[in-house]
C-alpha cells in the first residue's frame, strides 16, 4: 500500500469516528440567557455549533448515501432559538450560517421553505450592510473589519450567496462595494493617503491598543483583506466580474507583495500592520508565526494564488505557490501549532494545501499530504486540553473530520467554502496528490 492509501485509510477510520460521536446533538440549555456567549446561541454557530455539525453530516451523507435523518436532527437543533439577524451576524454565526448550513448540507429537495426564509433574512441584511457600507465610504470614514471580513462581514455574506447561486445580483453588489474598498480613501485622519481602503479603526481583542490607536491594516484570511482577496478571485475565476475587478486584485496583491517578508528560503507576511509600521515601512514583527490558515503564509499565499489564476499572472503564482513550498518544509513554523482544528491548527494547513494542491503549477504541494495528514492524526493525542475538543465545524472535530473525510474520498466538499479556499465545484476535482 502506498503512502498516500496509507493516509488515506488512516484518515477514513478517523473521520468516521469523530463523526460517531457528534451524531445526536444536545438537549437545549434551559434559563433565560440568550446572549451570544451563551450556549443556547451556539446551534447557530459554524465555529463550534450545530450548524457546523450538520454541514460535516451532510458532506458524509452525500458521499456515503449517508443518513439524512442525522443531518436533519442537527439541523433541528440549529434553528431551535430565535436566529441572529443582528450585528454580529454573518457567515460563521446566525441566520447566515443556518442559511449556509442548509445550502450546504440539506438533502436534494430538502427544506425549501426555510431555506427561502433564511434567504430572505440574509437578502435584507446584505441590503442594510451595502447601504450602511457606501454611506461610510461616501462619508470618507475608516471602516471596522466587520464591514468587510469573512466571519461577519460582506466577504463572508458573499461566501454564502455565491455558494447559494454563482451568478447572484446581490453577490455582484457586494464584489462592486469589495473593489470600491480597496480604493485609496481621502479620510483626514493622521495615516491619509499612504493609507489602504481597508485601513480599519478598530482594535484587535487581544492586542493592547495602544499601537492601534491610528487603526491599522490587517492581512489575514479570517479578518482582513486576504478573505477580500480570495473572494474577488473566486468570482473572477467563475466569470462574475464587475468594473474595477482586475485592478482591485492587482492592488490589494500589491500590497500584500510590499509588505512580503524575505528570508533564507522562506516568505512570510506579519499578521498586521499599524500606523507607526506603515510610517517606518517596516513591520515590528521579527519572524513567521505558525503555518495557520487564518493568519499564516499557507492563507495568504492560497488567497494570493486565487488572485494569480484569476488575472492569469504566472510570476505571481510561481511566487505564491514558492512561499507555501517554503514554509511546509520549515520545522520553526510548522513547530507553532497548538491544536489540531481548522482555523489555527493542523486541519486547516492540510485543507489550505489540499485546495491549493488541486491548482499549483510550479510545486508539487500535493507531495507533503500525506505527511501533513499524519502529523494531524497524531496531534489527536497530544494537543489534549487545547480546546479543540469543541465540537464545532471551524473550531473543533467537526471541521477535523469534514478535513479527513475530503483526505479519504479526495473529493472537494462545500465546506471548504467557509474558508473561502475555493466554491464548491460542480463535478469532482482531481485528486492533488499528484502533482499537475
Amino acid at each position: 500500500m502506498t503512502a498516500v492509501m496509507e493516509s488515506r485509510a488512516r484518515a477514513a477510520t478517523v473521520a468516521a469516528r469523530l463523526a460517531e460521536t457528534l451524531t445526536v446533538p444536545p438537549p437545549p440549555e434551559p434559563g433565560s440567557d440568550r446572549s451570544p456567549s451563551s450556549p443556547r446561541w451556539q446551534g447557530q454557530s459554524l465555529a463550534q455549533g450545530a450548524a457546523g455539525i450538520a454541514v460535516l453530516h451532510g458532506v458524509r451523507a452525500r458521499a456515503h448515501a449517508g443518513d439524512w435523518a442525522t443531518v436533519a436532527a442537527w439541523l433541528t437543533a440549529a434553528a431551535t432559538e430565535d436566529l441572529s439577524a443582528g450585528p454580529g451576524a454573518g457567515l460563521w454565526f446566525g441566520a447566515p450560517a443556518l442559511a449556509f448550513a442548509l445550502t450546504t448540507a440539506a438533502p436534494p429537495g430538502g427544506c425549501p421553505g426555510a431555506a427561502q426564509r433564511l434567504h430572505a433574512a440574509v437578502e435584507k441584511l446584505v441590503e442594510d450592510r451595502l447601504a450602511a457600507a457606501h454611506a461610510r465610504i461616501d462619508a470618507r470614514q475608516r471602516p471596522e473589519r466587520a464591514e468587510f471580513d469573512l466571519v461577519r462581514g460582506l466577504t463572508g455574506l458573499g461566501v454564502y450567496l455565491a455558494t447559494r447561486d454563482a451568478d447572484s445580483e446581490q453577490l455582484r453588489q457586494i464584489l462592486a462595494y469589495l473593489v470600491r474598498l480597496t480604493e485609496p480613501l481621502p479620510a483626514t485622519d493622521t495615516v491619509g493617503l499612504a493609507a489602504p481602503g481597508w485601513w480599519t479603526v478598530d482594535v484587535p481583542a487581544t492586542a493592547p491598543p495602544g499601537p492601534f490607536a491610528d487603526g491599522h491594516a490587517d492581512l489575514g484570511m479570517a479578518h482582513g483583506i486576504a478573505g477580500v482577496l480570495a473572494l474577488l478571485a473566486i468570482a473572477h475565476r467563475h466569470g462574475n466580474v464587475v468594473p474595477g475587478h482586475a485592478n482591485a486584485l492587482d492592488r490589494i496583491c500589491r500590497w500584500l507583495e510590499t509588505w512580503r517578508q524575505d528570508g533564507p528560503a522562506r516568505r512570510w507576511w506579519p499578521e498586521r500592520i499599524t500606523a507607526g509600521e506603515l510610517l517606518a515601512g517596516r513591520p515590528a514583527q521579527t519572524g513567521p508565526g505558525r503555518v495557520s490558515w487564518c493568519y499564516g503564509t499557507p492563507g495568504l499565499a492560497r488567497a494570493q494564488q486565487l488572485a494569480a489564476l484569476a488575472l492569469a499572472d504566472t510570476a505571481r503564482q510561481q511566487r505564491a505557490e514558492a512561499a507555501l513550498a517554503a514554509c511546509l518544509v520549515d520545522p520553526a513554523q510548522l513547530g507553532r501549532f497548538v491544536d489540531p482544528a481548522l482555523c489555527h491548527g493542523w486541519a486547516g494547513l492540510v485543507a489550505t494545501v489540499r485546495c491549493a494542491a488541486t491548482d499549483a503549477r510550479f510545486y508539487p504541494l500535493g507531495n507533503h499530504l500525506p505527511g501533513l495528514v499524519d502529523r494531524l492524526l497524531d496531534s489527536l493525542d497530544t494537543a489534549q486540553g487545547t480546546g479543540w475538543q469543541l465540537p464545532g465545524l471551524i473550531e473543533g472535530t467537526a471541521g477535523i473530520a469534514a478535513v479527513l473525510h475530503t483526505v479519504a474520498t479526495g473529493t472537494t466538499a462545500a465546506w471548504e467554502t467557509a474558508l473561502l479556499l475555493d466554491l464548491p465545484p460542480t463535478q469532482p476535482t482531481q485528486d492533488p496528490g499528484a502533482h499537475r
